[in-house]
């Protein structure tokens, strides 16, 4: 792992958590960035990791569609979904809008996307209300990124096997 693996913010030494998670909130990809690392250029490095497993051959690595908030809003993400032939549900910035209609009708048509997935963009919030009811991630009491990112994915494997061993009523 990087050196420490902590960035200067405002509030001190940081280190910013970026995941990827289904639609139940369960986790799928976690990793760890110094905290003033932006996080467009890590969509590409998370989708990159996603593996899930099916009952049968191999695991599939691409998702029908992928929502995400504004920050996601670059040409090179895009770029990438349209190449992996994924829906992308994230809602275009404003100063993008405004460039692309300034350029007239070189600037392309507006970009489009699913109002109704896009609602549920809400699950990696909620999974991050998830994550930090643990204590340990909340406070952030793990000094080096080895402790932390293990903490991060052992409350994600609690996650995940409270989701299975729930009983349908």
């Amino acid at each position: 792992m990087k050196a420490a693996l902590l960035g200067r913010s405002r509030g001190g030494q940081t280190s910013k958590v970026h995941i990827a998670c289904d639609r139940k909130c369960r986790p799928l990809v976690l990793t760890l960035t110094v905290g003033q690392a932006a996080d467009s250029p890590q969509f590409i490095p998370v989708l990159d990791k996603l593996r899930v497993r099916g009952p049968a051959g191999r695991p599939r690595t691409r998702p029908g569609a992928v929502a995400g908030d504004k920050a996601y809003s670059s040409r090179g993400n895009r770029a990438y979904l349209r190449r992996r032939n994924i829906k992308a549900v994230i809602p275009e910035k404003k100063d993008q809008t405004t460039h692309r209609k300034n350029k007239g009708r070189q600037g392309g048509r507006p970009l489009t996307h699913d109002t109704d997935l896009y609602k549920e963009r809400n699950t990696v919030e909620r999974l991050i209300n998830k994550l930090k009811a643990w204590r340990g991630i909340a406070t952030r009491y793990d000094k080096t990124p080895e402790s932390y990112l293990a903490g991060l994915q052992l409350r994600a494997s609690m996650i995940w096997i409270k989701d299975l061993t729930r009983t349908v009523d």
